[in-house]
């Protein structure tokens, strides 16, 4: 998602997510690296990635679809969240369209059964990391590692075993560390190419407005599920998905 100040909810995420890190710090690269979690199973019919021993994908920060020139794909970040995140889910499934999720990782480890919600229902997962910290890209390559590896563990263990397809750097601030080390998990790093500014909450018309003037900058479009009233996210989502396919574009996935 992009750059934005004084955010108290990622405040207090931060400060949550701390404590979790510290802990997991001596462990991180190893549970990263262990393969699947024990007795774990991805749930029938999702269309995320399975656990599995992960192969290295490209470093390129993805923005196509897999749908071609008239594809566009959904992204949603920052939850799971449990106001908002069965809101967004339900709306997808009205119009059968199939995200990809951004999730936080003390979010999901908080919301398992949201994680679970969005794998059942076919969309596919994202390591956003533990906590947000849009300043990463200025942090050692320690922390890095920590944010992604163990953001990375929390989605898989909460999704019941399914591992993120993707790698979205908090408000783009990718480093070449950050982007190898995702691959080298099989997590494509992620990009944006229309930033719909939902998250400053300025009115679902200008959402959708902004969807229809920028759409033909790229196709991967921004949304988020959590970090406060996300209604007009919801009611711009009602709008816009229909006039996309109205327009003759398809939903897909990003490349990987």
């Amino acid at each position: 998602m992009a750059r934005h100040g004084g955010r108290g909810w990622y405040g207090r995420v931060i400060a949550a997510a701390v404590g979790v890190t510290a802990m997991a710090a001596v462990t991180s690269v190893w549970t990263a690296q262990a393969g699947p979690v024990d007795g774990a199973k991805p749930e029938a019919g999702a269309s995320a990635r399975p656990s599995a021993a992960p192969a290295r994908v490209s470093v390129d920060i993805a923005h196509a679809s897999d749908h071609g020139a008239r594809g566009v794909n959904i992204t949603i970040d920052d939850g799971p969240d449990p106001d908002w995140t069965p809101q967004v889910l339900e709306v997808l499934r009205e119009n059968d369209v199939k995200a990809t999720f951004c999730m936080v990782g003390t979010q999901a480890k908080a919301h398992p059964d949201l994680v679970k919600a969005v794998v059942a229902d076919g969309h596919r997962l994202c390591d956003h990391t533990v906590s947000h910290d849009t300043t990463m890209d200025k942090k050692p390559d320690s922390y890095q590692s920590q944010q992604i590896l163990d953001a990375e563990r929390m989605i898989t263990e909460a999704s019941g075993g399914v591992r993120p397809v993707y790698y979205r750097a908090p408000g783009g601030a990718f480093t070449p560390y950050s982007r190898d080390l995702a691959a080298s998990r099989g997590m494509r790093p992620l990009g944006w190419n229309v930033d719909t500014k939902d998250f400053e909450q300025p009115g679902a018309a200008a959402i959708v407005s902004t969807v229809q003037s920028e759409v033909s900058n790229g196709p991967t479009i921004l949304f988020h599920d959590a970090g406060g009233d996300r209604s007009q996210t919801v009611a711009a989502l009602r709008e816009v998905l229909p006039w996309l396919r109205q327009q003759g574009y398809s939903f897909g996935f990003p490349v990987i």
